[in-house]
């Protein structure tokens, strides 16, 4: 079966680091197998020792339809076994670098996992082998095509990872340890591929547990708004974590050649649409890339058993760390790949999340979760816009005049309007802002609105991604700036677009407040021409209480916890005007439920 994959751009290449043995777990290629028998522990003191014995197929090599090899490593029960359901872990950070390392080297406290959590053979962001091979699994982790001693140039996510997710869907369902049922589960870059793998509809893929998968690299992680923001990937995880002998694709040096979406950008949003197995779909508000892309799955997979579980917690900590989530995993497909009548159909296909922000308080809790709902969008819900008013003020009703206020685009300035509660609220959904904007001085501008949560006393409110239970910190105050990232902590929801990008395809668009836009052509604004900008905001879910507020920015950079762009590609000079009132009502739009 050839590969039909061609795009009309000449795809750039970064080289690699090669990896290194001890690094990141990492051995070389040594096919081989080994039992690693009850008791057993991995040298690590927060590992737990594994329960029943363990065989390990270390380094199978799969063979890819254009003639590429990829090496995996698969932990099932021992011989003599009936055959087995596969679950495979999907992704390029190598199929021995586990949780526990990754939690040391990029969190703190270990987010409040406790010690004796995981095994060690747990893949970076994927179902732990210990749990699973003793219910009658294989685990598979694969080092994907260019990662590890896999051949080939690595390339991320798209047509040629859905395709050699497919080819190796079909080679393990053809093992003689195999069952024929495979599904795919895990968090992050495991949940985006299975998107674009579940697309291709895989013969003997049974089912998929996407936790967190972004659903559009170029528009929702790499050039938000088409302002490129790949800094985390290119000055972290390409420089750090991914390791292989061919290189790797090259966002940075594609956005610099092609900022606006061509072929090669657009081939990295899957078609959910296609998507027909069994899927249980996880979310959370916190999370600043995954969040769209799970809700855009719950609307548009084809499926007809579809779950939508949205959490209050950081994806790594719901993963490993929520007992609840790792209890549904196990009863969703002890259901589709074993096919055990276990009452999991009766789960509601929805539940959502509200967070509260704030200190910890002993008589509320410090988020709602298991909130069961109709669907999502919530149906109830009623998106009343809330207009800009010259003094400040977010109000009901349009000013009748217009006035304009303005901030300096170079700078940290913003502009803000704020909205205090009289009685207990909840905002659950997608916002949009709609903002008449000018600068007098260029032809562009880079526009960043933020939704934040004030106390009751107007101070900026955070929220705590991990359950303050088992930390060593009891408030804010005592985080230390290297502490203080968005893995833990969360501001509220954002939303990013460079006016001369504006323009929207209402067909691609899955929600009114979400709309899409091509990205493919650039539309100049005259300087000193006021523009309509729809601006989509990253949906959320927070209760205010009352006496606390909702405060909209406006400014020409960021204020969001992430680390995703920098300062570098902005392209913003002089003042912004934000027009307020009139023939020009700026406001946003808000999800009251």
């Amino acid at each position: 079966m050839p590969t039909s994959i061609s795009y009309d751009v000449e795809i750039p290449i970064d080289p690699l680091l090669p990896p290194k043995a001890g690094e990141g777990g990492f051995v070389p290629c040594n096919p081989h197998s080994e039992v690693l028998p009850a008791g057993w522990k991995y040298d690590h003191p927060d590992t737990k020792p594994l329960t029943s014995p363990i065989l390990v197929d270390h380094d199978v090599a799969i063979k890819m339809r254009d003639g590429i090899t990829l090496y995996a490593d698969v932990y099932r029960p021992p011989e003599p076994s009936a055959p087995v359901p596969t679950i495979l872990c999907w992704s390029p950070f190598g199929k021995k670098f586990n949780g526990v390392m990754s939690l040391a080297l990029m969190t703190p406290w270990n987010l409040g996992i406790k010690s004796g959590t995981l095994s060690g053979l747990e893949k970076f962001e994927a179902p732990d082998p210990a749990d699973w091979v003793p219910r009658g699994y294989a685990i598979v982790n694969i080092d994907i095509r260019g990662t590890g001693d896999s051949e080939g140039t690595m390339v991320v996510l798209g047509s040629q990872e859905a395709e050699d997710g497919y080819d190796t869907i079909e080679a393990l369902a053809e093992m003689s340890w195999c069952s024929g049922k495979v599904g795919l589960a895990g968090n992050s870059h495991l949940a985006i591929a299975q998107w674009f793998i579940a697309a291709l509809q895989p013969p003997h893929l049974a089912a998929i547990a996407p936790w967190e998968g972004c659903g559009d690299l170029y528009r929702e992680q790499f050039a938000r708004g088409g302002i490129y923001s790949g800094d985390l990937f290119d000055r972290l995880i390409a420089k750090y974590m991914l390791h292989g002998h061919g290189g790797i694709e090259s966002f940075r040096q594609m956005f610099k050649k092609s900022p606006l979406a061509n072929n090669w950008w657009n081939d990295k949003r899957p078609v959910m649409k296609n998507i027909n197995v069994p899927t249980y779909i996880t979310g959370t508000w916190t999370n600043t890339m995954h969040g769209m892309g799970a809700i855009r799955g719950w609307l548009e997979v084809a499926s007809s058993q579809k779950w939508l579980r949205w959490h209050p917690w950081q994806e790594w900590y719901d993963l490993w760390g929520n007992p609840q989530a790792k209890e549904e995993l196990f009863q969703f497909m002890d259901h589709f790949l074993q096919g055990k009548d276990n009452g999991w159909e009766k789960t509601p296909p929805v539940r959502m999340a509200v967070l509260r922000f704030g200190e910890p308080d002993p008589s509320k809790p410090q988020s709602y979760e298991n909130v069961v709902e109709d669907d999502f969008p919530i149906p109830r819900t009623e998106y009343k816009p809330m207009f800009f008013n010259s003094s400040g003020d977010l109000s009901e009703a349009a000013p009748s005049d217009s006035s304009v206020l303005s901030y300096n685009s170079e700078s940290a300035e913003s502009v803000s309007f704020t909205h205090m509660f009289s009685k207990t609220t909840r905002l659950v959904g997608l916002p949009k802002a709609v903002i008449y904007m000018s600068c007098p001085d260029h032809e562009d501008m880079d526009i960043y609105i933020q939704l934040e949560k004030l106390s009751k006393s107007g101070e900026p409110m955070v929220n705590l991604n991990i359950p303050w239970e088992g930390l060593p910190i009891k408030s804010f105050s005592e985080f230390t700036p290297k502490e203080a990232t968005e893995v833990v902590q969360y501001r509220g929801p954002s939303g990013i677009l460079r006016a001369s990008l504006r323009s929207i395809d209402e067909s691609k668009s899955m929600h009114p407040n979400w709309p899409f836009h091509p990205h493919d052509k650039e539309e100049k604004v005259p300087a000193g021409t006021v523009v309509k900008l729809d601006i989509g905001i990253w949906a959320f879910g927070i209760e205010y209480e009352a006496g606390e507020s909702i405060r909209v920015h406006v400014s020409g950079r960021t204020r969001s916890v992430d680390n995703f762009g920098t300062l570098d590609h902005l392209n913003n000079k002089g003042t912004h005007r934000v027009h307020i009132g009139g023939q020009t009502p700026s406001h946003v739009i808000l999800p009251f439920v």
